[in-house]
């Protein structure tokens, strides 16, 4: 009779991998102050950000955009009433986005709609990519 005890011997690293994520603060403090969430994409002239604020007013929103950066700050006004569960932050947010790449800042476009922020930034005509001929010799 043969027993297999070889699934026994990776248990206290197992256990250890469990109390090490359990006991890690950052995954759940960098998700609460991740506000508003925003989905970034790019393709060769421009970089698309869409941000959900559900419940926004649009004047409560402030865009900034900055050498590098753009920053989207705002204010969620507090509803009024005795709440039994409340997971839509509410107060003031910021949300800053690191831009790598030149962009022509006047050309930069914002609207929102159904809750969902869309921002256009043209990237500067330095960061779009440039065909190279080949000459033949």
């Amino acid at each position: 009779m043969v027993i297999d005890l070889s699934s026994f011997y990776n248990v206290p690293r197992q256990m250890d991998k469990f109390f090490d994520e359990l006991w890690k603060p950052s995954m759940i403090s960098q998700r609460r102050h991740a506000y508003p969430p925003v989905n970034i994409s790019e393709d060769t002239g421009k970089i698309y950000i869409y941000s959900e604020m559900p419940g926004i007013q649009i004047e409560d929103v402030d865009i900034t955009l900055t050498d590098g950066s753009l920053v989207i700050k705002g204010n969620r006004k507090h509803d009024t009433g005795n709440y039994y569960r409340q997971e839509r932050p509410a107060g003031l947010f910021q949300r800053v986005i690191n831009l790598n790449v030149p962009v022509d800042a006047d050309k930069v476009k914002a609207r929102m709609k159904d809750g969902i922020l869309e921002i256009i930034i043209p990237k500067a005509e330095e960061a779009k990519p440039k065909k190279v001929s080949i000459e033949a010799e």
